[in-house]
């Protein structure tokens, strides 16, 4: 049987929720087709070889119970990696550079499409060319806020009506992320976004609906069902994802009409092309609520797969379960890496 290494923790600030998606992952992986290799990487960047335990993962009594592992030995020890990490040095093209330099064959999105999904105003600069609604938005640098915040304050309050929302460019699970009306607000956002990431999107708040889709696919492209977002707080922030008494909604399959759900559908192949995505990813939208029109909001290339996310329940709802969704994304990732491995890269004399 092939050795599958589900690779999970790392460096970033969403540590934890990879460790609920890597436990997922191992529950639902086939073991009749698959033997599973855990290895987390901690918060110092050690990589180690763990138990099968789920719970020993979630807790995080992982990294006691592990053995080191030295990286250089990756080939060695898997035949297959499904990277399970979540925002910076995991979803960001870093991992799977490491990938491809070793020459092991991954689950999901590859180096282009994850840096281009993870800076989401470059996603949005793609979109925007490719003619992909989003919302109105603007970028500032961490370099910009520190030499003049007042003056960026200022330039944002001109050009945006209130409220906004500030985000910082690279990173996941809403972290960063701030809901500003006064120019007081916005620049503590804006401080609090550039703490994260030396790029700042600043985008016009949508008085809209949030949903989500699920997509898979190479060159075939598949789509699952469409989901909804509520919460009571001011938007679906960390607190909403994942904890229980959050008071937060998903509501599956969407309360859309049949034309919002087919663009909906439509806009998120055309994204996953335009992002030169592979594997899986989800796609997040807004539809305004007063004229119905459907913008993108981003697209994560590692989504979350825990008990909470979407991902997963999306496919359930179209009768296909997570075990068969991580059998077709093992078989995407064989098949782009065959497929590249076809190409010319040494022109030999």
């Amino acid at each position: 049987m092939k050795r599958i290494g589900i690779v999970f923790g790392g460096r970033s600030g969403e540590h934890d929720i990879s460790l609920m998606s890597a436990a997922s992952v191992l529950e639902a992986i086939d073991r009749t087709k698959y033997t599973p290799v855990m290895i987390g990487i901690d918060l110092d960047g050690g990589w180690h070889i763990c138990p099968e335990d789920a719970q020993a993962i979630v807790d995080g009594s992982w990294q006691k119970l592990s053995v080191p592992l030295d990286f250089g030995m990756l080939k060695e020890t898997v035949d297959f990696v499904l990277p399970v990490l979540h925002g910076t040095l995991g979803e960001d093209r870093t991992i799977q550079g490491l990938f491809e330099m070793m020459d092991i064959p991954y689950g999901g999105c590859g180096v282009l499409a994850s840096a281009i999904c993870m800076d989401k105003a470059m996603a949005k600069d793609i979109f925007l060319r490719n003619g992909i609604p989003t919302c109105a938005y603007q970028v500032v640098t961490g370099e910009e806020i520190e030499e003049d915040l007042p003056g960026v304050v200022r330039s944002l309050r001109s050009y945006f009506r209130s409220p906004v929302f500030v985000k910082p460019s690279n990173a996941g699970s809403s972290l960063g992320i701030s809901r500003a009306s006064t120019s007081a607000e916005i620049g503590r956002a804006l401080l609090l976004a550039a703490s994260y990431d030396r790029r700042v999107l600043v985008e016009a708040a949508i008085d809209g609906l949030e949903v989500e889709t699920a997509v898979i696919g190479n060159s075939v492209i598949k789509v699952g069902a469409i989901g909804a977002i509520t919460t009571p707080s001011e938007f679906y922030d960390f607190d909403a994802k994942y904890n229980d008494d959050s008071g937060t909604q998903l509501i599956i399959p969407a309360p859309l009409s049949k034309s919002i759900a087919e663009e909906v559908t439509s806009i998120a192949k055309k994204a996953y092309i335009a992002t030169d995505c592979c594997g899986f990813a989800r796609v997040d939208f807004f539809v305004e609520r007063r004229t119905g029109k459907v913008l993108i909001n981003e697209i994560n290339t590692i989504p979350g797969l825990t008990k909470y996310s979407l991902f997963p329940r999306l496919w359930q709802e179209v009768g296909i379960s997570f075990t068969e969704i991580l059998d077709r994304i093992i078989e995407l990732g064989y098949e782009r890496y065959y497929d590249k491995n076809r190409r010319q890269t040494i022109r030999r004399r």
